[in-house]
């Protein structure tokens, strides 16, 4: 029987918080905690059921995810077309360089604009889309330095990488055995790696398609049309 929605994340938050990171590493947020109302919405809404496809992202961005708790969750998306929304706690420690603001924020996360807006694009209304699909993060974790600046996970230090990834490993193939899917679409190329590394022994497939980060002048030439012909030639239809 597979394990469900509940244990997989309360198992992750409690491996996850047993963890210490060293400098440049100052603050560390995880929504899965602190917005865990708001994904356990994503979750009983767009969660239940087989999937034939999960979308896998890398980590929260500080104005999307790390607000609203849904991957990639850029806040007018989130609340205007998944149509979930409800108070955001705070973080136990906040970095004053990146304060958590919920709903109220006023940035917007380019990353998760450009692959919900896709989304909306092709199917319209969110139950159309989640019939077929599904989006999770890696990692659950967002990484802030003194500065403020984005620390993603793959540069950790090697001994504090390798033990997120064993412990977001399982995790992701435990949501793999819950949601059965045929395709797992890495979101990036670390998304990707951490899929095959993770996935090994399942009998799936897994691509990669390219990250929408504004960071990237290939997304930033055109992330939708790219995105969409790397889907067609894994054979993956859209509407």
């Amino acid at each position: 029987m597979a394990t469900s929605w509940n244990t997989i994340i309360n198992d992750l938050n409690d491996e996850l918080a047993q963890l210490t990171f060293s400098a440049p590493v100052k603050t560390i947020y995880n929504p899965l905690v602190y917005a865990r109302r708001a994904h356990d919405q994503f979750i009983r809404r767009f969660g239940n059921g087989r999937k034939e496809t999960i979308f896998l992202g890398m980590n929260p961005g500080p104005y999307g995810m790390a607000q609203t708790g849904v991957p990639f969750g850029e806040i007018a998306h989130v609340r205007d077309w998944l149509g979930i929304t409800c108070p955001i706690d705070r973080p136990q420690v906040e970095h004053p360089k990146r304060p958590i603001q919920g709903f109220d924020c006023a940035r917007s996360e380019i990353s998760g604009q450009r692959l919900w807006g896709f989304f909306k694009e092709k199917f319209r209304d969110p139950e159309a889309f989640f019939a077929r699909f599904f989006v999770v993060n890696y990692c659950p974790l967002v990484f802030m330095e003194e500065s403020g600046k984005n620390r993603t996970p793959d540069k950790l230090p090697t001994h504090e990488r390798e033990a997120v990834f064993a412990i977001c490993d399982l995790a992701l193939t435990r949501i793999v055995d819950r949601l059965q899917p045929d395709f797992v679409i890495g979101v990036g190329q670390f998304a990707t790696n951490r899929a095959k590394a993770a996935l090994g022994h399942h009998p799936i497939s897994i691509g990669t398609i390219l990250h929408p980060s504004p960071a990237s002048p290939a997304a930033n030439r055109g992330w939708a049309e790219a995105a969409e012909k790397q889907l067609q030639s894994l054979g993956l239809r859209l509407p």
